[in-house]
């Protein structure tokens, strides 16, 4: 049974290598994207089975990669691999991109996308939109660089899918102590002196 499973996670990791190769990424901008450690993309890239992948760590590639945990694991790679050629989520980011492209006006923020399209096309709808806004003469984009927000998005995009990972564990408490505290504490304006 172990051997099983063991082989199993081989052949997992061995088609996300396949996909992540399929995109055209290499090892630090797949660890970006999926907010992984480069030593655990290594170890998939390598298809090393001496370790195995944690739930986390697959569940941050298949959404890196644009499939559901379930998808990565159960679709044989000849349905992935097509799916990233001409499939739905293909189209989605191409449109995400040429809408990036469409209204990015400011000269760094066109060459940032030239440079990076990878990294536009995970951009959300919401992240296009943030980004979109800071462009302008003498705007922030101008003064301290398209990618400082880039990273700020990217970090912001990744902490909200750890959040997601721990509110599905038995640390919620914990975590929602730790939320409501923080937000306390970023209220400026809020009246203290009630309680």
């Amino acid at each position: 049974m172990n051997g099983q499973i063991q082989s199993s996670l081989t052949e997992l990791a061995a088609k996300i290598a396949r996909l992540i190769e399929e995109r055209g990424w290499n090892q630090e901008d797949f660890a970006r994207v999926a907010g992984l450690n480069r030593q655990t993309v290594r170890q998939i890239l390598q298809h090393n089975s001496q370790r195995r992948l944690r739930n986390v760590s697959i569940s941050r590639c298949a959404k890196a990669l644009g499939f559901t945990v379930n998808e990565l694991r159960q679709l044989p790679l000849e349905q992935l691999l097509a799916r990233t050629g001409s499939g739905a989520r293909s189209a989605d980011t191409d449109e995400a991109l040429r809408r990036l492209y469409e209204q990015a006006t400011q000269p760094e923020l066109q060459s940032w996308i030239d440079r990076n399209p990878d990294r536009a096309r995970q951009l959300t709808s919401e992240e296009t939109d943030e980004l979109l806004s800071l462009q302008g003469t003498g705007g922030p984009l101008t003064r301290i660089g398209v990618e400082h927000f880039v990273e700020l998005l990217e970090r912001k995009r990744k902490l909200v899918q750890q959040v997601s990972v721990i509110a599905g564990t038995e640390y919620l408490d914990l975590l929602e102590k730790l939320l409501g505290l923080l937000y306390e504490k970023v209220q400026p304006y809020k009246d203290r002196g009630g309680k």
